[in-house]
């Protein structure tokens, strides 16, 4: 299918164009325009049908239609929930824009929550709802890069820019030690296991994340760290629809965070003063600096422009009882990084069915399959052969492609680096694929007995295949170890499967029943869910040749299988009920059983309670043009983190060989204490809010203040030695977070020219209350967390200059090695002496920023349309663990141009960042400082997007055609000298290290949108 689509790309554009160009027969008219509402917004899925017929369609995304009638005398009717019902003659018209009028008596807005929908007016918690409409010509694979920037309180991130991966969701800064920080995903009510970059964005409908106790707490020990709920496209009433959508573009890197590294001659430069310092004879491949020009760009070479195209197909047909919708899709990633890929193909088929007045059914089937080639790109050099910071290392003196075409192996040392392989060749030919086969598909059926009583019985089921291939031929190699096609002991391979499902059983059964001016809805139900994984691995060494690449060549073969289970049994109960619209109260517990839990503490329970007032229905509050609409709402509930892993509540058995008689004989022993009163980790929480619209709801304020307590964290605990063992799992520790998010969207202007405005900013703080069992802090890499602090704060020395004369350096503490002309770290315990040890280090920064915000604005002018949205941080810290090796003044790698700067002689001090490049170097290069630390804040244009709709094309099958350029990441704005700002935030305990990823491309696209 995938060669399929790229061959006829072509044909396809062509046909599609040729078809739009076809005039429509003289004897009919065609009549386009756009619809919106009072308030000047486009208004999608407004039905307009031929009075007297069965002609129809409905308005795009955009609020545009087109539709053919049979002559001028043709009457439209135009309707859409919530809206007053019109009629217009088409007369001699072939444009009719239309704005609709509110109907006072509609429906509120409907919002999807747990278990069901309510009301958006009704809802107490802390709910947010995000159109599909409002994510559109954003040229991602992944809807959480479609959202960035939309949420308050939600914080998304591009960690690395791989195809395919790099992206974290934290609601309200969630974070665990050792139990995941990670939302619950569920798609069209099914809680998945994984992420969801595997689904395609085009089949989404709305997205609505869940952020307090009482909208979360129905999903009981999986919510503490919020829930994202999915709804996918179902057909809605009306004319079949079929769209097109198409976009291609090309990915580049950006000037901005390219490592400014020394080209040919400034290395050469750097490499003859540093021999010149250290009194050593300068080789003759430096002696004359001035014969070099730029040299190699490893950065470059190892590094591409790349395409990015995307095709996706719509269908959706509803008759009386009978509907369907089917998007397929397919994307084909190119990753700037060469040999990089990210390729998906995805159908999705949502049906219902409805019997009669009481029976409906429905069933949903998703079946995708995705591939990836993923070089080995991040990380430290020493750690693995990581592609980018290794290339960044390399001398530009050493070509990667010979005069005469060829490709050398290495990189020999004789240009003033250690032997390495020739990064641009080892990134070709190392071999890192993934094939991933997953289906998530349901079915439910909804009966309704009596009135106002609904059943629903769901069953579903998530089944995911992954198989990876490794190949490490003997001409890759590694820095100090080149590669040699002569050896094959170099040679690795490997192979893996995994096979994962999950399934769920869900019943419910819900009242809903108005009695005068009460109104109420009850839920009850029961649920269960289980998941099983099968996974095996193999390794093999001992190839003859790198021809074969398979295991079967290897005559060395290690493996080793795993068996995952875990299975959840749960109650759940709601009761929503509400006065006159007025007064609002919702409450709420679920009751959840895991396989997870100790034998002594298998069950445990998830209570909320939340209240809403609607102060505008008061009588007290006039009727006037400032004010429209007033809710205080307040919730309070518990929800809890079952994501400990499966089986820690066992104590785990262990091969032993132990001698007997003389003999060695195989035998088993316990290798850890077992706990039956391991439990989930459990939050608290409390959040109060005020909802209010102003002048006829153009500005409309969303204010949310919250505070979390997660107790019972999942951590190792030190014991006695006497007891056998060192340490064991259990539910110790204690973390609170609170914040205040705002979400203010306001319609600007009106009319042909059209103008609104989304701002969301988001206060998240938090703070270790217990740590153990003797509150020690934790420690990761440059990162501490103790008890009364911040979560993982940066920590190391502070860095304080370089000792540049004589009598400063007479004057000040010193640390051992210390000259004039050396880094200058400060004596924090003031005992005149410099260590490298908690005596001296101390707490750098906070990786949190003190607050997160987004804004989107969006204007339109006739038929062109105007998108752009921005994210951004501040106030946050990042350690650059890059600089420990570009400003290595050992001369032993490539460096940065600054180090042109650095202290050479009282004389000649440089800029003051850097040290001498003779004397001990150490201490500078490899003890962690604040030397490394930025500041983190960042202003990102996320997406531009300029589009043109046709409001009026003569073809009788086009109801539809829009253009449009986009450019995603468009521009950065930050103080951070690294590739991506955003690249270690969400990581919890260990955020604020950047470790060097994969680089974030900047993406410029066309795209079609054809409805027919």
């Amino acid at each position: 299918m995938k060669i399929l689509l790229i061959k006829y790309e072509h044909l396809l554009l062509t046909l599609v164009c040729f078809f739009t160009l076809t005039v429509a027969s003289a004897q009919s008219v065609t009549v386009a325009g756009k619809i919106s509402d009072a308030a000047g917004e486009s208004l999608p899925g407004v039905n307009i049908l031929v009075k007297g017929t069965t002609t129809g369609t409905a308005t795009d995304m955009d609020g545009n239609y087109s539709i053919t009638v049979p002559d001028a005398q043709a009457t439209l009717v135009f309707t859409s929930i919530g809206f007053k019902t019109q009629e217009v003659v088409v007369g001699n018209q072939t444009t009719i824009n239309l704005v609709m009028a509110d109907d006072a008596k509609a429906l509120d807005e409907v919002v999807i929550v747990a278990y069901g929908t309510q009301n958006k007016r009704n809802v107490t918690g802390a709910v947010q709802t995000v159109n599909a409409g409002e994510l559109k010509d954003q040229p991602v694979g992944q809807i959480t890069q479609k959202l960035q920037g939309k949420l308050a309180g939600v914080q998304i991130t591009q960690n690395t820019g791989i195809p395919g991966q790099g992206m974290t969701v934290r609601v309200r800064g969630s974070a665990s030690i050792s139990a995941g920080s990670d939302p619950l995903y569920v798609v069209d009510g099914f809680p998945l296991q994984g992420s969801i970059s595997n689904i395609n964005p085009d089949e989404i409908e709305t997205i609505t994340i869940l952020k307090d106790a009482s909208s979360t707490s129905l999903y009981g020990s999986r919510a503490a760290n919020g829930v994202v709920l999915i709804t996918t496209k179902r057909a809605k009433a009306g004319a079949s629809r079929f769209s097109f959508n198409y976009f291609t573009g090309i990915q580049v890197i950006p000037e901005k965070g390219r490592p400014d590294m020394m080209n040919a001659r400034e290395f050469a430069q750097f490499k003859k003063e540093v021999a010149i310092e250290r009194g050593q004879t300068v080789p003759d491949v430096f002696a004359n600096p001035e014969q070099y020009g730029e040299g190699t760009d490893w950065f470059d070479a190892v590094t591409r422009d790349a395409i990015i195209k995307n095709y996706s197909l719509t269908y959706s047909a509803s008759g009386e009882k009978f509907s369907t919708s089917v998007v397929a899709g397919y994307l084909k990633n190119e990753g700037v990084l060469l040999n990089s890929s990210y390729d998906r193909i995805s159908v999705r088929i949502n049906t219902d069915y409805k019997l009669n007045d009481k029976i409906k059914i429905g069933f949903n089937v998703a079946p995708t399959y995705s591939s990836s080639k993923t070089p080995q790109s991040d990380g430290i050099w020493y750690n693995s052969p990581s592609i980018v910071q290794s290339a960044m290392l390399s001398s530009p003196l050493a070509p990667y492609i010979n005069a005469d075409g060829s490709i050398p192996l290495n990189i020999s040392s004789e240009y003033g680096t250690p032997d390495a392989p020739n990064w641009y060749n080892q990134v070709k030919i190392v071999k890192n694929t993934s094939k991933n086969v997953g289906l998530l598909s349901n079915g439910f059926v909804e009966i309704k007995p009596i009135k106002d009583l609904t059943f629903k019985s769901m069953i579903g089921v998530d089944l995911g295949n992954t198989v990876s291939d490794y190949f490490y031929p003997s001409t890759a190699g590694s820095i100090f170890n080149p590669p040699n096609a002569n050896d094959p002991s170099r040679i690795s391979a490997s192979h893996s499967n995994q096979y994962a499902y999950s399934w769920l059983f869900e019943n419910t059964l819900t009242y809903a029943k108005s009695i005068g001016d009460h109104n109420f809805d009850i839920l009850g139900g029961y649920t269960t869910q289980a998941a099983h994984s099968e996974s095996g691995s193999l390794s093999g060494r001992g190839f003859p040749d790198d021809r074969v690449q398979t295991l079967n060549a290897a005559t060395i073969i290690t493996g080793s299988t795993d068996v995952q289970d875990w299975s959840l049994a749960s109650l759940v109960a709601r009761v929503n009920y509400n006065y006159k619209d007025k007064y609002l109260f919702s409450a709420s517990i679920r009751r959840d059983g895991s396989s997870r839990f100790g034998s002594d503490n298998k069950w445990g329970n998830f209570p909320s309670v939340s209240a809403g007032w609607v102060i505008t229905e008061e009588s007290f509050i006039p009727e006037n043009n400032v004010l429209s609409f007033l809710k205080l709402r307040t919730s309070l509930g518990t929800t809890g983190n079952n994501n400990i892993g499966n089986y820690l509540q066992y104590a785990n058995v262990v091969p032993t060989n132990n001698p007997f008689n003389n003999q060695l004989l195989n035998g088993s022993s316990i290798a850890g204490l077992n706990n039956t009163e391991l439990g989930w980790e459990t939050s608290e929480l409390f959040d109060a809010g005020i909802d209010a619209n102003f002048f006829n709801d153009r500005i409309k304020l969303s204010y949310g203040y919250y505070k979390k307590t997660t107790d019972n964290l999942l951590y190792s605990v030190d014991i006695p030695i006497a007891s056998g063992f060192f340490n064991y799992t259990t539910n110790i520790g204690k973390i609170e977070f609170w914040g205040h998010e705002f979400q203010l969207t306001t319609i600007n202007l009106n009319g042909d020219f059209k103008w609104s405005t989304d701002f969301n900013i988001s206060f998240n703080r938090n703070k270790a209350l217990e740590l153990g069992t003797a509150n020690s802090a934790i420690y990761g890499d440059m990162t501490i967390t103790q008890v009364g602090q911040p979560l993982g704060q940066l920590y190391g020395l502070v860095w304080d200059g370089i000792y540049e004369t004589q009598a400063e350096f007479d004057a000040s503490p010193k640390h051992q090695g210390a000259e004039v002309g050396s880094v200058k770290y400060k004596d924090i315990n003031g005992d005149g002496e410099i260590t490298n040890d908690t005596k001296d280090q101390t707490v750098l920064g906070n990786t949190a920023p003190k607050y997160n915000y987004g804004f989107t604005n969006t204007v339109s002018y006739k038929n062109f349309d105007l998108s752009v949205v921005c994210q951004g941080a501040y106030g946050n810290k990042i350690i650059n663990t890059a600089d420990r090796f570009t400003g290595n003044l050992d001369g032993s790698f490539n460096v940065q141009k600054d180090l042109a700067n650095r202290w050479k002689s009282e004389e000649d001090p440089g800029n003051g960042k850097w040290g001498k490049a003779s004397g001990n170097t150490g201490p500078e290069r490899d003890w962690a400082s604040s030397k490394w630390m930025y500041d983190g804040s960042y202003l990102t244009i996320k997406n531009i997007t300029l589009g043109y709709s046709f409001s009026s094309i003569n073809v009788d099958y086009l109801k539809g055609l829009r253009i449009y350029a986009s450019v995603q990441q468009a521009a950065v704005f930050t103080k951070y000298p690294g590739g991506n700002p955003e690249v270690s935030a969400g990581a919890g305990l260990f955020s604020g290290v950047d470790n060097t990823t994969y680089p974030v491309p900047r993406t410029w696209t066309f795209g079609l949108n054809y409805n027919f």
